[in-house]
């Protein structure tokens, strides 16, 4: 086997194609956007630089042919409740399915790590938020959506032959809309909608300023502090509104309220995989150009 690290336009997009060859023939793998992938090696997109630095590597078979890839980095930001130790992080791992491809990867990563003074590894995870590319799927194995990891269920295996163990479940909950919601919703609602005070709204995308505003006092309230969560500003927020704001449907966005003082929101967006599923990869102007219509057609609905 041949282990290459990326340090140039060529390998940099084998990096990317390593996923390609080892999905092909899975009908639930949706390809990411290369760009949303090349954007965490970017140190003029991603903030990350600031606090650490990453390496990724390729790994290829005798024959030349792909068949692994991963990344590692260090991040003086990152850490999680009770750390009381130096933690590194490995992500963008894809395999074959063999324990020595997968070791050689993971053992790669490691030495790089301790080299930099790490005294543990935690992934897969992301260089950068936890709101993307962050941790293994080890059920369900459903389309993923966008910018969330998908592997095939021999993932457990390799990475725990090579002795990683659960830190903690993050758990996506799935609802069908065409099925009647369960009788203890209705009766919490009744009884919200007949207390005093407590009043509701939908987005509306022509205030996108009063309801980053809304966002950001709920949010600040409920999650700053929390894992290391920091506050939001009204200008990050209505940043974040901005470049969603193609993609909005204000019926599924709600905000509640009590006595007009913001206490909740339920935020929902359409799942862009399921638009980006027909682009592979790309998002350049032809793609930019036909992104309306599986909008518009519903192509991809399920």
């Amino acid at each position: 086997m041949q282990l290459i690290p990326v340090n140039d336009a060529a390998t940099a997009n084998q990096f990317l194609q390593v996923a390609v060859q080892l999905y092909k023939n899975d009908p639930k793998w949706i390809r990411p956007l290369d760009k949303d992938i090349e954007e965490v090696f970017n140190k003029e997109k991603n903030k990350a630089f600031r606090f650490g630095e990453i390496i990724r590597w390729i790994l290829k078979d005798d024959a030349g042919h792909l068949i692994g890839r991963i990344a590692a980095f260090i991040n003086k930001k990152y850490k999680n409740k009770g750390d009381d130790v130096a933690v590194g992080g490995i992500g963008f791992f894809e395999c074959i399915n063999s324990q020595d491809a997968a070791t050689l990867l993971l053992d790669t990563a490691k030495k790089w790590l301790e080299d930099k003074g790490m005294q543990a590894m935690d992934g897969p995870i992301n260089f950068g938020e936890r709101d993307k590319w962050w941790g293994l799927v080890t059920e369900g194995f459903s389309e993923p959506l966008y910018c969330m990891n998908y592997n095939p269920p021999y993932y457990i295996e390799l990475f725990e032959q090579y002795g990683f163990r659960l830190f903690f479940n993050q758990v996506c909950f799935a609802i069908d809309p065409e099925k009647p919601l369960s009788a203890k919703i209705h009766e919490r609602h009744q009884h919200l909608e007949t207390t005093p005070g407590i009043s509701s709204k939908l987005m509306d995308k022509t205030q996108l300023e009063k309801f980053a505003m809304d966002f950001t006092t709920v949010y600040n309230k409920a999650w700053a502090g929390h894992g290391g969560l920091k506050q939001l500003t009204k200008e990050q927020v209505m940043l974040m509104f901005k470049k969603m704001k193609p993609v909005i449907d204000a019926r599924i966005i709600y905000f509640a309220y009590y006595n007009e003082e913001p206490i909740g929101m339920f935020l929902n967006l359409p799942d862009l995989n399921q638009y980006f599923k027909y682009m592979n990869g790309k998002f350049g102007l032809l793609q930019k150009l036909y992104f309306p219509y599986p909008k518009k057609f519903q192509f991809g609905k399920r």
